[in-house]
């Protein structure tokens, strides 16, 4: 296992990730600025929120561990509501708040943040995380990994 897994919480890299894209766009790398209606990052950021809210609800109701630094913690396997849909809601509602940004930002180098926030957390954070739930629920994790995609 990866010496930095399920070291820095999510939320920590989705900071970092959103830092990031503020300062590529003050880098002098050349211009790559973008226009977009001032709605949409507003929209995308709604959108990721409700998703990641999403996720957490289903933890909730299913009363095992919202910690993602202790997954081995997990009580039960949750593969209902927005599960059905993806393995990560909350991973995949921080990247839509990341994107959200980066719309926002209107810089096209920003978008670099986006790839490293996507590989870090599945290199660090949901690797890790499938290798617990495949320990602690064998079988059904692994039917589950069949149905549902990582991210979308």
């Amino acid at each position: 296992m990866p010496i930095l897994a399920l070291k820095i919480p999510p939320v920590a890299v989705l900071l970092i990730a959103l830092l990031m894209a503020f300062a590529l766009c003050y880098l002098p790398l050349g211009a790559l600025d973008f226009q977009t209606p001032n709605l949409l990052p507003w929209v995308v950021a709604v959108l990721g929120v409700f998703v990641a809210i999403a996720g957490v609800w289903e933890f909730r109701r299913a009363s095992t561990t919202v910690n993602p630094t202790t997954p081995d913690k997990a009580s039960q396997l949750v593969s209902g509501g927005i599960y059905r849909f993806t393995r990560n809601p909350m991973y995949l509602g921080m990247a839509l708040v990341l994107v959200a940004w980066i719309i926002k930002l209107g810089c096209g180098w920003s978008m670099l943040a986006l790839p490293f926030f996507v590989c870090y957390l599945t290199i660090f954070q949901i690797k890790p995380e499938e290798q617990a739930m495949e320990k602690l629920f064998g079988e059904s994790y692994r039917n589950y990994r069949l149905r549902v995609r990582r991210w979308l």
